[in-house]
């Protein structure tokens, strides 16, 4: 909310600062005056939408933002007044002949003073508006690092995800040679207990052979 609030006192402050400067012209100028005056017009009530739209925003925000919030949109809606006032001054300004012959027009002192404030006005406005464009600036920054360390984090995990893989490579290469390992103990644990088998088999063919001879030997001296 508050990057939105930004963005509405930016487009017033740009709005305010060329509203000061057709003041100014109107003010300076005698003849066809009406398509300024109603270009004012609109301009001031674009300017009267803007803070409204900057109030709904305000009391959106978080509440400890809100109270500086709504003093900046009181000043600036204070501003507008007073811009409103100095065009009605204007479109009544009055013109004095400076030569007598009409062919040059000077303001009275009411009206050169109003252009004074204007021209001061103007420059506040000016200031205002890049003091906002600071602000953007710097929040761009802002955001373009943290884009960068983002972008960082990124490759670190996707670093970290490729070292994790080939962990996991390894580990199935080392489950498969276990379990070639495994296959070969097993085969011979098998032929160990099959020599086994034949080697007592042996023993007991030998030994009923054995016993058979004393046998057939004792048998026939008797």
């Amino acid at each position: 909310m508050a990057t939105l609030v930004d963005t509405y006192e930016q487009q017033y402050a740009i709005l305010t600062a060329d509203i000061t400067g057709k003041i100014g012209q109107l003010s300076s100028t005698s003849s066809d005056r009406k398509p300024l005056i109603a270009e004012l017009d609109r301009q001031l009530e674009e300017a009267h939408e803007l803070l409204e739209q900057m109030e709904l925003e305000v009391r959106e925000v978080e509440v400890s933002q809100r109270p500086r919030l709504r003093t900046r949109v009181d000043s600036y809606q204070a501003e507008l007044r007073r811009l409103k006032q100095d065009f009605q001054s204007a479109c009544s300004t009055s013109y004095i002949d400076g030569f007598g012959d009409g062919s040059e027009e000077l303001f009275i002192n009411d009206g050169l003073s109003m252009k004074e404030e204007q021209r001061q006005r103007l420059l506040n406005n000016s200031e205002r508006l890049e003091r906002t464009g600071n602000q953007l600036l710097a929040g761009y920054r802002t955001v373009i690092e943290t884009e960068e360390v983002g972008n960082q984090v990124l490759q670190d995990l996707a670093i970290q995800r490729e070292t994790i893989q080939r962990a996991r490579s390894r580990l199935r290469e080392t489950d498969a040679d276990l379990g070639r390992s495994s296959r070969l103990m097993s085969g011979m644990m098998f032929r160990s207990l099959q020599q086994r088998f034949v080697l007592i088999g042996v023993s007991v063919v030998i030994g009923i052979a054995i016993i058979w001879f004393i046998y057939y030997a004792f048998s026939k001296t008797s």
